[in-house]
C-alpha cells in the first residue's frame, strides 16, 4: 500500500503568559530546541523557529496523524515544564492559552522561513505581519 502523501505547513504562534518578556537571550536558543525536539519526536518537522522575547513562531510539516491542537498541548507543555524545571531552575513560567495557526501554501514558504528568522529586525522596524503578531492579552490556562 502507498505512503499517504501529507504537505500541510502550518506556521503557529503563540505568547508567553500577559506577554511577560520571558524569553530572555540566554536562554532563547534552549527554548526553541526544545520545542523543536517536541514537535519533531511527534513527527512534525519544524522548519523554521524564531520569536522575540514575549513569543514564540514556528514553520511546522504537519504528520498525517497530529492535529494542530493536539501539536500545540504537546509543544506548549513540554517546553513550559522544561523551561520551569531545568532552564529557570523552577522559576515560574508560563504560555498563554491561545495561540495562532496560520496554513501555509507552499510557494509561500520561503517567505514565512524568512519572517520566522528575522523576527526580532521584524519587531525593532515594525515590519511586523499584524495577524500573525496580535499583541492582546489573554488570560486562559495553558
Amino acid at each position: 500500500m502507498p505512503e499517504n502523501m501529507i504537505n500541510v505547513l502550518v506556521h503557529f504562534v503563540w505568547a508567553t503568559w500577559d506577554r511577560l518578556p520571558l524569553i530572555e537571550p540566554a536562554i532563547e536558543r534552549d527554548i526553541h530546541r526544545s520545542i523543536v525536539a517536541i514537535c519533531e519526536d511527534h513527527g512534525c518537522p519544524v522548519i523554521a523557529a524564531g520569536g522575540a522575547e514575549d513569543h514564540v513562531h514556528i514553520l511546522v510539516s504537519l504528520s498525517s496523524t497530529m492535529t494542530m491542537a493536539k501539536l500545540m498541548e504537546l509543544a506548549k507543555g513540554g517546553s513550559s515544564r522544561y523551561i520551569t524545571t531545568v532552564l529557570h531552575n523552577l522559576e515560574w513560567f508560563k504560555w498563554q492559552g491561545s495561540y495562532g495557526a496560520f496554513s501555509v501554501s507552499p510557494h509561500e514558504k520561503q517567505k514565512v522561513i524568512n519572517y520566522i528568522n528575522n523576527q526580532k529586525a521584524h519587531h525593532a522596524d515594525r515590519t511586523i505581519w499584524p495577524n500573525a503578531e496580535r499583541t492582546d492579552r489573554n488570560d486562559a490556562e495553558t
